[in-house]
């Protein structure tokens, strides 16, 4: 850990701001890079008085915005062919994807939002969302919110606890805990929201 760390922080160092971008730019690609190695040294950085906060997480931000909009083109000039002829090898059909699509359509918002918060599943969301051809302006902007959230998190983690690893990793621990739970929380509130429009909508056909 210590020695992963001592590299990015180097390599932040050497690139500066620009490191910051291209370093969550890889992280939100399919690339495994977890964002932790990347915003928790640059908030420790920020507490050293080398870099600006707000400037970290702007750039934290893009970068993960940037990564995922690489992921979503993929999806859509790629990903789509490589299903309808290979999908079968790995029992994704084309029926499956009719319901990826008409998923995102209805969720993909929420989806999009929830998932940039939960480990793993934030570098493979914007496949299915490029699949399904989600609404580009409403993929950046849940995406930068997201990302914005967990980037603010790991940087004021680092900023706070970046000289003490115990507790470092215990407060990440903590939070991750939390999140799963807000979205949990949050995912069964929405849930029962549109079920309750959906009701709406049928009582008013009828």
């Amino acid at each position: 850990m210590h020695v992963i760390i001592d590299w990015i922080v180097q390599t932040v160092g050497v690139l500066g701001y620009f490191g910051i971008f291209v370093m969550m730019a890889i992280e939100s690609s399919i690339f495994p890079l977890p964002s932790e190695v990347v915003m928790i040294p640059a908030g420790y950085l920020c507490a050293k008085g080398e870099m600006e906060l707000w400037i970290v997480i702007a750039l934290g931000t893009l970068g993960s915005i940037a990564g995922a909009l690489l992921n979503y083109y993929l999806a859509v000039k790629l990903g789509r062919k490589l299903i309808l002829k290979y999908g079968h090898y790995v029992f994704f059909t084309p029926e499956t994807l009719e319901k990826v699509e008409v998923f995102f359509k209805t969720h993909g918002s929420f989806s999009t939002f929830t998932g940039r918060l939960i480990p793993v599943i934030r570098h493979y969301i914007s496949l299915p969302a490029g699949l399904a051809r989600m609404n580009l302006g409403l993929f950046c902007f849940y995406t930068g919110f997201g990302a914005g959230i967990w980037v603010s998190v790991l940087t004021f983690l680092g900023y706070f606890f970046g000289q003490n690893e115990a507790l470092l990793n215990e407060h990440l621990h903590t939070i991750t805990i939390a999140v799963i739970v807000f979205i949990v929380v949050a995912g069964v509130i929405y849930i029962w929201l549109h079920k309750k429009k959906e009701r709406k909508r049928t009582s008013k056909k009828h």
